[in-house]
């Protein structure tokens, strides 16, 4: 398992210790470069605003056709159930974005 992460952050002792390989980067925007180059798929684990924003970006870049990677949104217990609301509504309004299911396959882990 590969871990990317910028120098402010393992120097604050963020760092994951289990990975096997530790991909030190400059800054948060190399961090999201360096993971999309890197990556066969992405997994969007329950998480915060931070999740929130390399979410957004890796599933704007698929709409840009920037990539044609997976992209999975794990809910987990119906963590994304109000983003997903949320995505609808935004859909439901007509605005001009295609729906989420083109772009992402939404699925539900176990809580267990």
């Amino acid at each position: 398992m590969t871990g990317i992460i910028p120098s402010h952050l393992r120097d604050a002792e963020v760092a994951h210790r289990g990975v096997t390989e530790l991909v030190v980067v400059d800054s948060m925007h190399e961090r999201k470069r360096v993971m999309a180059e890197r990556a066969d798929a992405f997994a969007i684990l329950p998480g915060g605003i931070g999740t929130l924003d390399e979410m957004f970006e890796i599933v704007s870049w698929k709409q840009l056709r920037l990539h044609d990677k997976p992209i999975l949104l794990v809910d987990i217990g119906g963590y994304w159930a109000p983003l997903r609301a949320l995505l609808d509504h935004i859909i439901d309004t007509g605005l001009p974005v295609r729906r989420p299911e083109d772009c992402c396959r939404w699925f539900r882990a176990s809580p267990h």
